[in-house]
């Protein structure tokens, strides 16, 4: 499709580039001169430093090739302890998966060195009935807990002993606990690096003028604290990639910054969250007020409603929107997360959000008097009222 819009493909390996004459070498010999240069090199599983790592049978997910050496490692119908270090999204959603797939094959257990699971997209009240959820469908999750050490046996990985004192036998062990700028190609240009990857502009430009960089390889500006930032998530990059474009134009549109919004699904529940959880803006050294509420995802008299809780954060300061999280049995109100990003790039306030109507119909939504946003936003100018 791109190469019948007259856009050449090259399927090749960069090896250098020689900023100072505009000129980029592949490994399979060719060179290629610009006038402009857009970099979006991605990142790369963070693979932490414990004993036995590099065994047989310990892998991340972060592609294709990645994915076919999982599928082939679990198949079989022989039963296989299953090990995932760290409980973030990849995780909780390739554990779900395969529990649900074939119950019965896999003993899994999740290992997470925080208190919760999903720790940076939901505080310990939101998360804790994901957990007690996913539990109740045979996952075993271990918090507070760090592994000391991969034990192997010919090679093999064999079993995880933790701090506990606990040792676990395994089969197969996941490492997803996050991910690296791929920045070795931006260092040797000698473009200016941030804290977490390339630096760049609003513009998506780096240090030198005609060098564009975006995506997980760049450090970000989160929106709410002004912050240097990862960001490393698949809506940033898209959008940074249609900016560069735009530049390259002769727009000037910014880059707003991120909220690292996200979500993830496990068995029928979704779970999604932007902007600051309550203990990330306490960090931040915000203080906040917040508010819980148990919403439906229809009119509780129709058959078939499904229950659903939202959580939202607002600055006590400034009375603005910097965060939210939903917890739905249902994909539809999840959705609503956008809402939330939009109210918080809009910078709506407690008092304005209580004013906040949704389209309503009794099928496809709970009703106008319960609102989850606005009842929240209601509940926290009770509680500034209090306090």
């Amino acid at each position: 499709m791109l190469q019948g819009m007259g856009i050449n493909v090259v399927q090749d390996e960069v090896v250098q580039v020689d900023a100072k004459n505009k000129t980029v070498f592949s490994a399979g010999g060719k060179e290629f001169k610009y006038d402009k240069l857009y970099l979006a090199t991605g990142s790369s599983s963070f693979i932490p430093p414990i004993e036995g790592n590099d065994l047989e049978g310990v892998m991340t997910l972060r592609g294709l090739p990645d994915a076919e050496k999982i599928k082939a490692a679990v198949a079989g119908d022989q039963k296989k302890n299953i090990i995932f270090i760290g409980a973030g999204f990849i995780s909780m959603e390739i554990a779900s998966l395969l529990a649900e797939t074939a119950p019965s094959t896999y003993n899994i257990f999740i290992i997470e060195l925080m208190d919760r699971p999903l720790p940076l997209m939901l505080d310990k009240d939101m998360s804790d009935s994901v957990r007690e959820y996913l539990e109740g469908k045979g996952l075993n999750i271990q918090t507070g807990v760090k592994v000391e050490k991969l034990i192997g046996k010919d090679g093999k990985v064999v079993g995880v002993q933790l701090s506990s004192g606990e040792t676990l036998d395994a089969d197969v062990v996941f490492m997803n606990v996050g991910v690296r700028p791929n920045i070795q190609l931006a260092k040797e240009i000698g473009l200016e690096m941030g804290q977490f990857g390339i630096k760049v502009n609003a513009f998506q430009e780096t240090s030198d003028p005609d060098i564009l960089a975006g995506g997980d390889c760049v450090e970000k500006i989160n929106f709410i604290t002004k912050k240097p930032t990862p960001g490393q998530l698949r809506g940033p990059a898209v959008v940074q990639g249609r900016l560069a474009a735009k530049r390259l134009a002769g727009y000037a549109i910014e880059f707003p910054g991120v909220l690292d919004a996200g979500g993830c699904k496990m068995f029928d529940m979704t779970i999604t969250a932007t902007g600051l959880t309550e203990s990330n803006a306490a960090k931040e050294g915000i203080e906040t007020v917040c508010a819980v509420v148990d919403s439906r995802s229809k009119h509780g008299m129709i058959p078939g409603m499904k229950p659903w809780k939202l959580k939202l954060v607002f600055d006590k300061n400034t009375e603005k929107l910097i965060g939210g999280q939903i917890v739905s049995h249902s994909i539809a109100p999840a959705r609503e997360i956008d809402a939330v990003s939009a109210f918080i790039l809009g910078g709506r306030t407690i008092s304005q959000l209580t004013t906040f109507t949704s389209a309503c119909n009794p099928d496809i939504s709970s009703e106008p008097s319960a609102e989850p946003i606005t009842i929240a936003a209601e509940h926290a100018l009770q509680k500034l009222k209090q306090q």
